[in-house]
C-alpha cells in the first residue's frame, strides 16, 4: 500500500527533527567520504606524484612498456622460480652449522661495551638518510626509498642501534652480500633527477657510508664476524631474496605506479648492457657480483688489518737516541 504525497509531506513536517536529522547525516557522510579520497589522493601525490617521465629511465608508460608483456612475464616466473630454489636450499645448510657458532659470538659481542664511535656513526647514518628522507619528501618521490640501497641503510642503522643478538647477527650477513648495488650506484650514477641543492652530494655520501658501516662493525668482531670465506650459502640466501624482491614486489610497484624502481621497467640511462636483455644481463652479473663482492670486502679487510696494525707500531717505536 502506497502513501499519497500529502500524507508523506504531512508525516515529514511532523517529524522535522528527523528530517533534519537525515540531512545532516548525508552531508557528513559525503564530506567523510570527499575528505577520504582527496587524504588518498593527497598520499599517493606524495608517494610518486614529483615522479617526472620526460627524464630517460624514470618512469612513464614508455618505461613501463619497454619490454614486452610475454618477455616480461617469463623472465619474472624463471628468476622468481630460481629465487625461491636459492633461498629453500641456502637455508637448509645455514641451519646445520649456525646454532653451533651464535652462542660463542654472543659470548664474545656481549663482553665488549658499547663504543663512542659505535653512536657517533649511528647518529651519522641517520641525519645523512634523514637527510634522503626530507628530499624524497620535498620531490614527492618517497616511492624511490623502496631501492635496495635505501632498504641496506635501514638494515645498516638497525645494526648500528640493536644490541648484539642472534638478528642483529643474521642481518649483518645478509647486508654484507647486498652491498654489491653501492658500487653500481657509484660507478653509474644516476642523478639526471636529482635537481635540489646537496642532493647529489647526499647520494654520493650515502653510498660511501653503504661501505663505511661494514667495516666499522667488521673491526668490532663477536656477531660482526662474517661467515667462512669458502662458504657461500649466506650469498646464496642474499642473491635468492634480492631477486624475489626484485620481480615480486619492485616490479609490481613499478607497473602499477610507472616508476622505474632499481631498473625493473626500463634500463637505467648508464646501463652498459642497454637493450631488450638488459634484465637478463643484470641477473647475470649481479649474481656474480652478490656471490664475490661480501667476500672480497672481507679478505681486504682481514688483510689490511694486519698490514696497519705495522705501521701503527712502527709509529709508537720511540726514536733512538744518537750519540
Amino acid at each position: 500500500m502506497f502513501h499519497h504525497p500529502a500524507s508523506i509531506l504531512a508525516l515529514n513536517s511532523s517529524r522535522p527533527h528527523l528530517v533534519q536529522h537525515s540531512r545532516y547525516g548525508a552531508k557528513e557522510k559525503e564530506q567523510f567520504f570527499a575528505m577520504s579520497r582527496y587524504s588518498f589522493a593527497n598520499l599517493l601525490d606524495w608517494i610518486y606524484g614529483g615522479v617526472d617521465p620526460s627524464f630517460e629511465g624514470n618512469g612513464g608508460p614508455e618505461c613501463a612498456a619497454f619490454l614486452p608483456w610475454q618477455q616480461r612475464l617469463l623472465e619474472s616466473l624463471i628468476f622468481l622460480s630460481v629465487g625461491v630454489v636459492e633461498i629453500v636450499v641456502s637455508l637448509q645448510r645455514i641451519k646445520r652449522s649456525h646454532s653451533k657458532e651464535v652462542v660463542t659470538l654472543l659470548a664474545q659481542s656481549r663482553n665488549k661495551e658499547e663504543s663512542f664511535g659505535k653512536n657517533l656513526l649511528l647518529v651519522s647514518l641517520c641525519l645523512i638518510f634523514g637527510l634522503e628522507l626530507g628530499f624524497k619528501f620535498a620531490s614527492k618521490t618517497v616511492i624511490y626509498l623502496m631501492n635496495p640501497c635505501h632498504v641496506v641503510t635501514m638494515l645498516q642503522i638497525f645494526l648500528l642501534a640493536c644490541p648484539p643478538c642472534q638478528l642483529a647477527m643474521v642481518v649483518f650477513r645478509l647486508q654484507m652480500h647486498m652491498l654489491n648495488g653501492a658500487l653500481l650506484a657509484l660507478l653509474f650514477p644516476v642523478v639526471n633527477t636529482r635537481l635540489l641543492p646537496f642532493e647529489m652530494e647526499v647520494y654520493y655520501i650515502q653510498h660511501v657510508m653503504l661501505y663505511v658501516v661494514p667495516i666499522y662493525l667488521l673491526h668490532k668482531r663477536g656477531i660482526y664476524t662474517p661467515e667462512p670465506i669458502l662458504s657461500f650459502w649466506w650469498a646464496l640466501l642474499a642473491t635468492g631474496l634480492m631477486f624475489v624482491y626484485h620481480f615480486s614486489i619492485l616490479q609490481i610497484l613499478g607497473l602499477v605506479t610507472q616508476v622505474n624502481l632499481n631498473n625493473m621497467l626500463c634500463p637505467a640511462i648508464s646501463d652498459p648492457f642497454y637493450g631488450p636483455w638488459y634484465r637478463i644481463w643484470a641477473s647475470g652479473h649481479q649474481t656474480v657480483m652478490t656471490m664475490i663482492h661480501g667476500k672480497l670486502i672481507t679478505m681486504v679487510f682481514y688483510g689490511a688489518v694486519p698490514v696497519l696494525k705495522s705501521c701503527t707500531d712502527l709509529l709508537r717505536l720511540p726514536a733512538k737516541k744518537m750519540y
